[in-house]
């Protein structure tokens, strides 16, 4: 994925990345914790009304030099573009979130990243539940640490990875996807479906998360909760406290 404006020293700028960046697995490590870390995944456009665009130019434009986050299009559709410009392979997945009630269609974006004969699944954008750094495709049934989180991923016969979280000593699944390639265009009714639709968890209510070495930052309607390594904590946010919050927690404004 392109985007004629990319600027990778920009993009590392943005996100706070230091040091040489190789075409190799400490830089995509390291890459992707310092964008998850700096990032914040949000809707606060899908909040305003607005469509999100899946235009490369407009997606480096809003988070790059406006210093806003995005959803998962966005966020993991940026980190592609880094994965372009380091000569990283990588594919698109699309995967079927399953933290529902009821089956829903394959909506979410993720990538694949490939580091000489190992896959690594990448993604910056699936909310307060994804995972922190990459995970090899080949660590199968196994917990896989991250502070404070544990994933497990597994693989049926029928070649679908399912990626779950630990949680009260249960197993809850994420989502599932298969290692068919998709193409950015391939999103485009999901995107719009997730910016639009009444019954999008996007449309329904404001989310912004923001990742933490320790924990995370999670703003859930008026609902704001801190995840350390001290504990939890929640509060409600009033309206008029909204916009000093979003900025001083997130970085953001609510003027876009």
């Amino acid at each position: 994925m392109k985007a004629v404006n990319f600027d990778l020293r920009a993009y590392f700028s943005r996100i706070g990345f230091q040091g040489v960046a190789s075409a190799d697995f400490a830089t995509l490590k390291s890459m992707m914790r310092c964008q998850l870390f700096s990032v914040p995944f949000e809707n606060l456009d899908v909040q305003e009304g607005k469509v999100v665009s899946l235009v490369p130019e407009e997606i480096c434009a809003k988070i790059v030099d406006r210093k806003r986050g995005g959803y998962c299009y966005e966020v993991n559709g940026l980190f592609a573009m880094a994965l372009e410009a380091l000569g990283i392979q990588y594919r698109f997945v699309a995967a079927r979130p399953m933290t529902y009630a009821v089956r829903r269609p394959r909506t979410h974006l993720a990538i694949v990243a490939g580091i000489g004969e190992e896959q690594w699944l990448c993604d910056l954008g699936f909310g307060s539940y994804g995972i922190r750094e990459p995970i090899d495709l080949d660590w199968l049934d196994r917990e896989i640490r991250q502070n404070p989180a544990v994933f497990r991923l597994s693989r049926n016969a029928e070649e679908v990875y399912v990626l779950q979280r630990l949680a009260a000593a249960t197993w809850k699944n994420l989502y599932e996807f298969t290692l068919s390639p998709q193409e950015w265009v391939d999103f485009e009714p999901a995107n719009y479906f997730n910016s639009t639709h009444p019954d999008s968890v996007f449309v329904r209510s404001l989310l912004v998360v923001r990742q933490t070495p320790t924990g995370k930052c999670v703003l859930h309607g008026s609902r704001f909760k801190v995840e350390s390594a001290d504990g939890i904590e929640e509060r409600i946010v009033v309206p008029e406290d909204l916009p000093a919050l979003l900025s001083r927690e997130f970085g953001l404004r609510l003027q876009v």
